[in-house]
C-alpha cells in the first residue's frame, strides 16, 4: 500500500490492469504507426474508422466508443498520457481491485464520449461549426482516474515532474487546466470532453461496489444457477414423492428439496 507522504523518486509496479491498459494502447500506437509507414492511405482510413467523430457514429459507427482511446497519433502526446496512466493507474491499483480500475477506466472513457456527443449537440447554438473534428486518445480516461484519487486521496501527495511536490486534489486543477488550454488546439470543440470523463469517473466512486462491476456480475451469475440447480432439485423431489406414494410408501421434502424426518411407520431409512 502506498504511503500517504511524498511519493518516492519511481512509478507504481507495472502490473494487472496498469499493464494491460498501458500495453493495450502502446500496441495500438505501434500498429498504427507501423501501417501508416507501409501504407498512409489504410493507415489513415483506420484512424478514421476507429477514432471518434459523432456524425459517423450517429449514422451507425457504434464501435467508435470503444475503439478511440486506441488512437494516438503524437509521439509527445502518447507518451505524457501513457506514463500519466501507467502512474494514475498503478497507484490505483495497490489500493483497489483489478476489476474496479477496469470499470472506472471505461466508465470514464464512455463519459467523455457522452460530453463529446453533447457539445456536438450544442455546437449549432454555440456559434461553431457543426463539422465537429474526431476525438482521439485516452485523456478522458485519465482524467477519470485523476479525480478518483483526487476524491478518495485528496491529501496524497506527489512528486510533479519528480521534484514539486503537489496534493491529489490540486493535480487534478492542473490536469483541468490543460483541458482549458486544449481551447486553443485542433480539439477545441472538445476541450471539456474529458471533464465528462471526470464525472463519469467521481458517479463510479460513488455508486459502482468497491469490488468492481465485474463481481456483481458474477455474483447475479453465481445466484440465477444456485436458483436453477435449486428448481431442478424441487422438481426432482416432487417426482420422488409420487413414485414413492405409488410404492405406499411417504417421504417429504421441504421448500429447497431437502428431505424432511420420514414416515414414521416406515421402519426402513432411505437416504
Amino acid at each position: 500500500m502506498p504511503r500517504l507522504g511524498a511519493s518516492p523518486f519511481s512509478f507504481p509496479d507495472f502490473r494487472g490492469a496498469t499493464r494491460l491498459l498501458v500495453m493495450a494502447n502502446l500496441a495500438a500506437f505501434f500498429a498504427l504507426l507501423l501501417t501508416g509507414m507501409l501504407s498512409p492511405q489504410i493507415g489513415g482510413g483506420l484512424v478514421k474508422f476507429l477514432g471518434f467523430q459523432p456524425d459517423l457514429f450517429l449514422h451507425g459507427a457504434l464501435w467508435q466508443p470503444f475503439t478511440y482511446s486506441f488512437i494516438h497519433l503524437g509521439l509527445i502526446g502518447t507518451l505524457f498520457e501513457l506514463l500519466s496512466l501507467w502512474f494514475l493507474a498503478g497507484f490505483l491499483e495497490a489500493l483497489h481491485s483489478q476489476s474496479w480500475i477496469m470499470g472506472l477506466y471505461a466508465a470514464s472513457v464512455l463519459g467523455t464520449v457522452a460530453a463529446a456527443l453533447a457539445i456536438y449537440a450544442v455546437s449549432g447554438s454555440l456559434g461553431l461549426s457543426p463539422s465537429a473534428p474526431m476525438l482521439y486518445g485516452c485523456f478522458g480516461g485519465i482524467f477519470g482516474l485523476l479525480v478518483a484519487i483526487g476524491t478518495l486521496y485528496g491529501d496524497m501527495e506527489f512528486l510533479l515532474f519528480f521534484t514539486i511536490g503537489i496534493k491529489a486534489r490540486y493535480m487534478a486543477v492542473l490536469y483541468g487546466l490543460i483541458a482549458i488550454a486544449m481551447l486553443f488546439g485542433d480539439q477545441r470543440i472538445y476541450a471539456f470532453a474529458p471533464l465528462g470523463g471526470a464525472l463519469a469517473g467521481l458517479l463510479f466512486i460513488r455508486f459502482a461496489p468497491r469490488r468492481g462491476i465485474g463481481f456483481v456480475f458474477s455474483e447475479k451469475w453465481y445466484a440465477l444457477r444456485n436458483r436453477y440447480y435449486r428448481w431442478k432439485r424441487r422438481r426432482a423431489a416432487r417426482k420422488f414423492e409420487v413414485y414413492m406414494r405409488s410404492q405406499g410408501r411417504t417421504v417429504r421434502f421441504d421448500g429447497q428439496g431437502r428431505q424432511l424426518d420420514e414416515d414414521p411407520d416406515d421402519k426402513k431409512r432411505w437416504n
